[in-house]
This record gives C-alpha cells, structure tokens and sequence, in this order.
C-alpha cells in the first residue's frame, strides 16, 4: 500500500484562537502582536480580513497600524496556544497514532493505515477539517502526498491558495504543479541559498530537478543532493511522533527590552540565560560538553555580532558551569558596540546517567544545589530563586517568568 501522508495546518492559527474564543471579532481585522514596548512589538499572526488590508506576519506593529488603521490589536497567549496546539494534536491521534508535531501551527500525519477505517484520503481529510473546527473554531488546510516534503509543498502552495483547503500532490501531478513554482518555494530553500542557485540559471523547481546531481553534490555535499531529490518528490523519512523527545541542544535567546552597552549588564542576562539553560538540560535528564553564545548588534543596518562555542572539559548541567563559559566567550570575541539580543545554548547533549566523577570538580555539591534549586522552581515557580544579578536593572528573570516563548503566557 502507498503511503498517505497529511500537513495539517492551521490558519492563522494564533489570530483563529482569538476569533474563535471572541465571535464578536469575526467580522473584524484581528492582529496578534507583541508589546512594542519591550521592543516585541511584531506581528506574530493576522487574520485573513488583516491579510487583505496588506498585513503581513513578522511586520512591525506601526507598520500594521498604517495599513490596517482599524485592526484589533491582542496581545499573545502563548500558554493558551500551546493547549490549542496539544488539543489538535489530539484530534488527529482519533484518525492515526502516527502524528508528528511539526510546530505549533502545522502537524504530519502518515493515515495509510487508516483508510480502510475512514475512508479515502480525501475524505479523511475532509472529517479533520471538520473535528478541528467543531472543537477549537480553527480552520484547517491539508496537503496530502505520499511523503513528508511534497505535503508540504502541496498545502503551502496549493492547499492554502483553493477554497476547500485540501489538495494532493503526488507524482502524478508533481511536474505540471510543482515543478513550475519558483526555486524559492521548495521546503528548505532559504533566501540565500535562493540567490546562489538563480545564478546557476535555476529558477523554478523542475529546473532544479533536472540539474546535474553532480554538480549540485559538488558544490554543497549532502545538502546539494538533498535538495535535488526534494525537487524530484524524494524524501524518506517516516513520521515519527517522538521526533522532538530527543533534543540535541537545549538554548534560550532573547531580545533586550533596550540596547546594552556594557558588559556588567550584559552579563546579568548570561547568568539568567545560563541558569534557564541548565534548568531544562536536567529536566530533560542530560549534560551538555559545548557552550554557544550568539550576541546580535544594535544596529539593524550594519549587522554586528558573532556566534561562537567552546567545548567543556567535562559535560554539565549546571549553570555556573554554563555561565563562565559564556562569559569567557563574550569577552573574547565582543566588539564593545550595543547588544540587542543575546542567546546561550548548550550542545551535545548526552544521558546525565551514569556520570564520570571529577575530584576537583566538586560535581555532588553541585547536584544537589541544583536538585534543590529544581524543586523550589518546580513548586513556587521560575521566579521564586534568582541570583541577586537578577535584581539590579539589567536583569529580566522576573519578566521571562511570566512569558513562554518570550511572548506573554
């Protein structure tokens, strides 16, 4: 039996929540926005009567306001969204237990099995439409294919753009529909990577699809091949609900609510960034042997910063550990202009059982300070321990305590 493979994604989705919980607003252009205030005033979702008056996701809120004077303007709920999102998530366990999270807003799910329970794919497609609008108020589109990538492609370009939010792209229709989009529009083809191959003379998929294999190989390795098999229809990989249980880094980036120019406050937010790193790595029972910093400029027109990591001599969870190695890379490779966003990640990650002792590295001490700093955490919340740093003007732990994501829960 051929494989059936579902995109299931949602329109608008934070934008759809809002409607659906307020009817009052269903007749009215709707933005989901952060707080300008706090230099999070971006459009993180419209709905389509905001789309229509020329508002786009990723825009800054001023922006929206000009072209759409009359939209209603909400605030986030990013705790409400991700029980919507678990809620849907589901929903489409009631068709196939084959259901892999692809992010907030979009979800596979491989229904060959399912078929002779309910229906053709279709018609399948059809019953999720509807069980997601009866029980969230969402709409949903649905790409079907026989893989991952082309029911991607088949709802970003297509399902979204028919009245019935459904299509199918398989190989009998790939070449006359997808094969005539433009390079840009194949999954994992980035502006950059966009340029380059427009310089080669490839501007649609289809041209890329018949390139010579070769010469892609040789130019990007594995990723030039990956690329020409996803523009001939190829991709292998199964859905897989546990797709995201095993994490290869656990980070934390954040946009300062004002630029940063010296390094006694930058610091304030390294611990803080540290401390939230190490607290999910033991949550997620792992150590991590490499610390990356990513450090962005204040000035948007002449990017400044670096990304840079370094491998520990000994894998960790603890934050004081994962705090001096920021601090160590920020001062080595920090130009002293204004930060506006800084990040820390923890790499490589490995079980934190069994652990190989260290005589100098006072490696219980630590486990059980950081076991009791859990379970204080656990039990009064983010916010009822931080480092004295967190206290002066720089530091922002209380604020990230009341959001997820960075965005207000």
């Amino acid at each position: 039996m051929k494989k059936v493979i579902f995109l299931v994604d949602m329109l608008s989705f934070y934008a759809s929540v809002e409607k659906a919980e307020h009817p009052e607003l269903q007749d009215k252009p709707l933005v989901v926005s952060g707080d300008p205030e706090r230099r999070s005033g971006i459009i993180l979702a419209a709905c389509p009567l905001a789309k229509k008056a020329g508002v786009e996701t990723a825009e800054a809120l001023w922006q929206a306001k000009a072209k759409c004077p009359g939209a209603v303007i909400v605030r986030p709920r990013m705790e409400h969204y991700i029980k919507v999102s678990a809620q849907i998530t589901t929903i489409l366990e009631q068709f196939t237990d084959l259901v892999e999270v692809y992010s907030i807003d979009e979800q596979f799910m491989d229904i060959t099995g399912s078929q002779s329970l309910f229906g053709n794919p279709h018609t399948i497609a059809k019953q999720v439409q509807e069980a997601i609008m009866e029980d969230t108020g969402v709409y949903a589109r649905v790409g079907i294919a026989p893989n991952k990538i082309l029911a991607k492609i088949a709802c970003d370009n297509f399902a979204k753009k028919n009245a019935a939010g459904i299509f199918e792209l398989n190989e009998t229709n790939m070449k006359e529909k997808m094969w005539a989009l433009p390079v840009g529009k194949l999954h994992g083809v980035g502006s950059r990577m966009e340029r380059h191959l427009q310089r080669m003379g490839i501007e649609d998929i289809g041209q890329l699809a018949n390139f010579p294999l070769g010469i892609l190989r040789k130019r990007w390795g594995v990723n030039g091949e990956l690329l020409w098999q996803s523009a001939n229809g190829a991709d292998p990989s199964p859905v897989s609900p546990d797709t995201h249980t095993q994490q290869k880094a656990v980070g934390h980036h954040m946009t300062l609510p004002r630029d940063y120019q010296t390094f006694e406050e930058v610091k304030v937010i390294l611990l803080e960034l540290s401390e939230e790193v190490a607290r999910r790595t033991r949550a997620e029972k792992s150590r991590g042997n490499t610390v990356s910093v990513g450090i962005r400029g204040a000035d948007l027109a002449f990017p400044t910063g670096f990304h840079r990591q370094m491998k520990l001599h000994t894998a960790t969870n603890f934050g004081m550990d994962i705090y001096h190695a920021a601090v160590k890379l920020f001062c080595t490779y920090w130009d002293g202009t204004p930060v506006r966003s800084v990040g820390v990640t923890l790499s490589q990650l490995q079980p934190d059982n069994p652990q190989q002792l260290n005589l100098f590295d006072f490696s219980l001490k630590k486990e059980r300070l950081s076991q009791a700093m859990d379970e204080i955490h656990k039990r009064y919340g983010p916010a009822a321990l931080v480092r004295a740093a967190s206290l002066s003007a720089a530091g922002q732990a209380y604020i990230r305590a009341e959001k997820i994501g960075g965005h207000y829960k």
